[in-house]
This record gives structure tokens, sequence and C-alpha cells, in this order.
């Protein structure tokens, strides 16, 4: 872990003439070497199906409001298909950025809601958390900024050359797993497999997300001591 505060990182955003690395799951993700990334990981408890299904409903309402396929709100339960690829393609640039964002600040907003047994709200979890985050930053990457969450953790961070948000994501959380099993002396999946990652295209939508990760505690009504939050100046 490196802490310098001389250090200065210039943190870039998606250049659309550089090459892109697309790895296409149940959520396409996104990746670029040495451009900055907002990443959300997950418990796995963090939205049941109930919440899904309101998801979903609210989700199918407003593609029925724009006399859009409603189909497409089933994504939010199941694995993405192919019919649900051409269902993608038939609508136009400026619905598909709607339909995305309406997505994404559904999920965004039912994660804050604190649903699951939010385990990381204990410091000695989210201590866990935090040095493995910031474990190798400096080094394979650099971090801007995080957050740590009841149910879940956001950070912007940027990948030096030979590594990748795919290897060393799934290692945050492998080696997380093993350690809060082992303190809370529990055994079973901690986080949900697929994270959420997002190339950050401009400079405005840069500072939005530093903002976002900075306000979230005290949007979702935490104490102090029930969150943790660091960024590259402290």
């Amino acid at each position: 872990m490196t802490d310098n505060p001389t250090k200065h990182v210039v943190f870039n955003t998606l250049d659309r003439e550089a090459e892109i690395e697309i790895l296409e799951r149940n959520l396409p993700h996104w990746f670029q070497v040495g451009a900055a990334i907002f990443v959300t990981i997950r418990a796995a408890d963090s939205l049941p199906k109930e919440v899904l299904l309101r998801m979903v409903s609210e989700l199918r309402q407003w593609l029925l409001h724009q006399g859009l396929p409603c189909q497409l709100a089933d994504r939010v339960l199941k694995q993405k298909t192919t019919m649900d690829d051409q269902l993608i393609e038939q609508l136009s640039s400026n619905q598909r950025r709607e339909f995305k964002r309406l997505s994404d600040q559904l999920f965004h907003r039912s994660l804050d809601n604190c649903h699951g047994a939010c385990l990381f709200k204990q410091p000695d979890v989210a201590k866990i958390i935090t040095s493995a985050i910031r474990k190798f930053d400096g080094d394979r990457y650099d971090l801007d900024s995080l957050v740590i969450m009841p149910n879940h953790a956001h950070a912007i961070v940027q990948f030096r050359v030979g590594f990748n948000f795919n290897v060393i994501g799934q290692s945050w959380m492998r080696y997380t797993a093993r350690e809060i099993n082992k303190l809370l002396g529990r055994s079973g999946v901690l986080w949900q497999p697929e994270p959420f990652d997002h190339i950050i295209r401009s400079a405005d939508q840069f500072k939005y997300l530093q903002s976002y990760i900075a306000d979230n505690p005290q949007k979702a009504n935490l104490k102090v001591g029930e969150f943790v939050y660091w960024n590259g100046t402290m």
C-alpha cells in the first residue's frame, strides 16, 4: 500500500480511439488500460428478490410509457440472452442511454437502502476490505477514492499496464471473503460474483462520481463508524 502525499496521478477518461477490451457476461464490462473506472462490488444478500422485483416493476412502467419492449426489464432477474441483445438493438441511442441511466439509478438507490446482513458496517470487516483494495494502490493501479458501505463498496480506480479489473477485482473479493468469514466464524458466499464497472467518459462525469462516493454515506443516512471513506488527498 502506498501512502505518499506527494504522489500525483493523472486520471484519464475513456479514449475512444484507443483499444477497448469488452467482456460480455450478464453485464457488459468495458476496460481500457490507463482509463479511470467507477467500480461497485456488493454483498451477495444486498439485493433480495423482492427488491429486484420492485426494480423490474419500475423499469417495466418506464418501458411501457415509452412504448418499448417490457421484456427488457427482466434483465434484472436473469442471465442476459441473445434475444435481449436484439431488443436493445431496436432502441435508439437516446433510449439505450435513458434505459441504462434508469437501471443504474434503481440499482444504486436499492443498494443504499442497506438490505441484507450489512456485515461491512462492522469496523473490523470494513478494515479488511479497505486494506485489500488499497494494497496495490500506486503499484498495479491508482485509486482516486473509495467508500465502504454496509453492503457494498465503490471506488474510482485506474489500472496500469499489465493489470486489469477483471483479475484484480476477483482477487479482492476472494481474499476479503476468506478473511471476513474467518473473522466472523461464518462460511458461504460473501460477494455477488459479478461486479458493476463503468469506464468514466468525461471530466464532468469523473467529478460527479467523486462527489457520489464522498456523499454516499450521508445520502444513505449512515452514522460515523458505519462506513469508511478514503480519497487520495487523505
